[in-house]
């Protein structure tokens, strides 16, 4: 079974996200990895970031706990003679509290096989990525990888939250794919709508190694399928937030006509 749309499926942007990234990631490895051998490995790098801001994921990626109750309780209780005419003022709000949470994020890591040294970071954007406090860290880790001379793939399908790469030329869409080459001083960008299929990529290695070619449409394709994740979905409601465009919305429903 593969989606219903061409791209990226607005519809896992939701809770679904964790596995759908950690598939990805996974799909992406498997397939360079032929490509890469003898001279270099696809390593899957797990790192932790506390997402100490979550509220504005609850209900999207993580489960709705912030349920706001207009109860007013009294509770039984005793108190000094000198204050026994007096009650207690119930809280109007009851509000549970929203802890941080870690999230566990992969990066796809391409190293030389000769000195274990990184040569190409893949990174798949998170929530946490996007809004801060974790914008500004991941930025200076973008600054990190280009100072050390390592090449930077920046896979962003979520909608939501402020993009790493920024600049007036940037559209806006809603899905971003974006490729710096070591000391290049540049950015190679592919904007993507709902209507557009996910690019093949170059993935750039050292001189004078050729790139080698990512196919993301046929990795998307292949864990949409290996996960049944039409079987969670239900494409009569709205995808997860934020809201769409009108042309956005009128696009969907046609998608979503021709599958049927």
């Amino acid at each position: 079974m593969t989606s219903p749309f061409p791209g990226m499926d607005p519809y896992l942007e939701g809770y679904l996200w964790p596995d759908v990234h950690h598939a990805l990631a996974s799909k992406i490895r498997q397939q360079l990895t032929p490509l890469l051998r003898p001279r270099y490995t696809a390593r899957l790098g797990i790192y932790v970031v506390e997402d100490v801001t979550p509220e504005g994921d609850i209900g999207i990626m993580y489960p709705d706990v912030e349920v706001m109750q207009r109860e007013a309780v009294v509770h039984t209780a005793f108190f000094p003679a000198a204050q026994e005419q007096l009650i207690a003022t119930p809280a109007t709000l009851s509000i549970p509290l929203v802890l941080p949470i870690d999230i566990h994020i992969p990066v796809v890591e391409i190293r030389d096989t000769a000195q274990n040294q990184l040569v190409t970071s893949i990174e798949l954007l998170s929530p946490v990525n996007k809004r801060e406090p974790g914008l500004t860290p991941y930025r200076q880790k973008r600054q990190r990888l280009y100072q050390a001379g390592v090449h930077l793939i920046e896979i962003d399908l979520l909608r939501r939250g402020i993009r790493p790469i920024g600049g007036s030329r940037v559209p806006e869409v809603p899905y971003l794919i974006g490729l710096t080459r070591a000391h290049s001083g540049k950015t190679d960008v592919w904007p993507l709508t709902l209507a557009d299929p996910l690019p093949t990529i170059a993935v750039p290695l050292r001189q004078p190694d050729q790139d080698v070619l990512l196919d993301l449409a046929s990795a998307f394709d292949s864990i949409y399928d290996e996960a049944a994740y039409d079987l969670s979905i239900n494409y009569t409601d709205d995808p997860p937030p934020p809201a769409l465009h009108e042309s956005d919305r009128l696009l969907i429903a046609k998608l979503l006509r021709e599958r049927h």
